[in-house]
This record gives structure tokens, sequence and C-alpha cells, in this order.
């Protein structure tokens, strides 16, 4: 049951047109709503910041507890200390009345901390299958850039960096996946800095990303806002080792010098020179790969499944969970084995230039 349900078709012209959508959408949610939490033990809310939480999470933690139900309240934004403490009203005071606070970094767990509001952390899963591992001998100077052309991902930045790479590496290439508001304004600042060999290839399925990610040597993250990206832990699972900022909770999943090299937010130069160590120092650039993917074990399905059982049997009052558990997201989407986490969380939102809605193993 997606937040953003599909309308039928008679009415399906509604959602062309701007403000009318949000507002026909979102009635046809909350009528979804209405119609079905009252069968469902546990409500899994997952949610994001600002209007998606207003709009998905709140309606769907108020039914959960006029139904006298259980909710899970999964919040994975990076925005999450903006968001609380200017939506007074509707954050925190919301925010408490679910049963649990499910977050995927300690960095979030703290940020709740300030506030008042109890959070655990359970990590993000990386499909090793799906983002499968290649070795690389001697990196070549081809780059991937992949978080959704929006501000806070400041691409620009990334931009400005292979520039200064590029004169050092004429020839360097450089791959730029996802899609934004800022898709055409970037695109004019790869024209203006004169950069060659960059490609703009927009939003593609995870199955597409793999491919990106096996065809590239470094991995290039300039984020000014996040939490925990999927797409560094994809990189970390795929052998592409990554420079990136130290935003938010990144510090939590990588370790300068160890699993990733790390600059200050908006530090192009820094973001380049670093870029460029690992082109020229192999031991360290081996170093990097081999302590990454060697971290991959603690983002599988089967590390975190557990934490999840115990959550939903410790809530569902219940001392054995049954092999098909109902979920609720944004869509109160159903799993079809938790145990094996097939399916699972097809919805979840998504930070990168994968297209979302995509079902696999785990979540990203």
């Amino acid at each position: 049951m997606p937040h953003n349900p599909r309308l039928p078709r008679l009415l399906r012209t509604l959602q062309s047109i701007k403000y009318v959508r949000t507002v026909v959408t979102s009635l046809v949610y909350f009528a979804s709503l209405l119609a079905r939490v009252w069968r469902y033990d546990v409500i899994h809310v997952f949610s994001a910041s600002y209007y998606s939480y207003l709009l998905s999470a709140v309606p769907a933690i108020l039914l959960a507890r006029l139904y006298g139900k259980k909710s899970v309240l999964n919040y994975r934004s990076g925005e999450a200390e903006d968001h609380i403490s200017k939506w007074r009203w509707t954050a925190a005071p919301v925010m408490k009345l679910a049963d649990a606070i499910v977050v995927p970094s300690g960095y979030l767990v703290e940020v709740f901390s300030r506030f008042g509001l109890r959070a655990s952390a359970v990590f993000n899963v990386v499909d090793t299958e799906m983002f499968g591992y290649r070795e690389r001998e001697r990196l070549r100077p081809v780059f991937l850039s992949n978080r959704n052309l929006e501000s806070l991902y400041n691409v620009g930045c990334i931009l400005r960096a292979f520039g200064k790479i590029q004169r050092r590496y004429p020839e360097a290439r450089l791959i730029v996946a996802g899609d934004g508001k800022q898709r055409g304004a970037l695109e004019a600042e790869a024209v203006e800095l004169g950069l060659r060999n960059t490609e703009f290839v927009g939003r593609v399925t995870p199955e597409e990303m793999s491919k990106l990610y096996w065809e590239a040597d470094i991995y290039l993250n300039s984020s000014n806002i996040d939490n925990m990206p999927g797409s560094i832990l994809e990189s970390f699972s795929s052998g592409l080792p990554v420079v990136t900022t130290d935003a938010g909770g990144i510090p939590y999943i990588v370790k300068d010098g160890e699993t990733g090299l790390m600059v200050r937010c908006g530090d192009a130069d820094g973001l380049a020179e670093s870029a460029i160590r690992l082109l020229e120092e192999e031991g360290l650039a081996r170093q990097i790969i081999s302590n990454a993917r060697e971290e991959c074990v603690r983002y599988r399905w089967s590390a975190v499944r557990d934490q999840w059982i115990k959550l939903y049997q410790g809530l569902a009052g219940r001392h054995r969970l049954p092999e098909s558990l109902p979920l609720n997201s944004h869509s109160l989407e159903k799993t079809s084995d938790i145990a094996s986490g097939q399916q699972y969380m097809s919805q979840m939102p998504h930070e990168s230039g994968a297209s979302q809605a995509q079902p696999f193993d785990g979540w990203r």
C-alpha cells in the first residue's frame, strides 16, 4: 500500500495537476490506512523527514494508536536534527506515540537522544550478491557518483574535484548516476568546468547500478547532510574504494584511512587529493578495499535479521514468530519470508540514483 498510490483510471489525470495530486493521493492513502491497519499486529512505518514524514508516517502512527496496534517508526533521514527542532508540533510529539523508534545508525540514535527520544540502531543491509566483489589489481581513474542530484548531496563538489583530477589524469572518466532538481544546473556546470569523459546516466535500477559499480574503480561522495548511505556499503561490497565527505553519520561507517578516505564537507580539493592518493598509492588502496570488504559482514541480512525478529516478537507479545510476518512501511508491505529477507522492504526510500520500489533481498 504505497503512500502515493496510483489512482483508478478515471481519477488518474488528477495526479498530473500540481497540489491537487497531493490532496487526492493523500486522501486515498488515508482511506487505505483506515481500511487495513486494524488487520495487523505491528505496523512498521518507514519515514523520511519533513512533509514526507507528515503525510505518510504521522497518519500511520496515529491510526495504529487509534486501533490499539503496536507501531515501529523506522526513521531514515540524515536531516533528523533540523526536522525535529523545527517541526515541534508534529515531529517529537507524534514520534513519542510509536512503541519503538528504529534508526539505521548510531549517529541518529545520538540525534534523537538530544530531543528526549529513545531510539535503537539496526543497520542497513547490503546485498553482497547483487553488489558482487570485483578484484582491482591496479585502480584506473574511473569514478562513480550515484547520489540523487539534490542540493544536500552537493554533487557539484564532485564535479569540481573531478576537474582537478583530470588535470593530473586527462583520460579520467566520471559516471554520474541519479536524477533530481539540480541535474540541468550540474550538466551546465560540467560544461563550464570543461570536463571531459563525464556522463550523466540518469536514474537506474539496482541491477543496472551494480553494473556501474563493476565498471568504476573509485567511488566519490560529497554530501553535506547524510545518515548511513547504502551506496557506500554497496561500494564496500563491490570492491570500490570510497572517498567521501564526513557528513552526518558517515564517520560511523567509514574509518578514515582504514575503510575509506574522508574529507570535510565542501572540500573539493581534499576530495581530489584523496582520490589521487588512491590512484598513486597502491598499497593504501588495496588495504582500504580489503578492510571495507570485511566490514560488509556487519551489514548482511543474517547479521541484523535476529534484531528485527526480537523487536517484532516483543511488540507482538509472541514467543514464536510466524514464518510470514506482515510488515508495514509507507506501504504496509507484506514480506514473504522474514527469515531470508526475500522481497523485504522493497518500498524503502533510497538516497542514491537507483530507482525505488525494486524488490531484492534486504533493504537499501
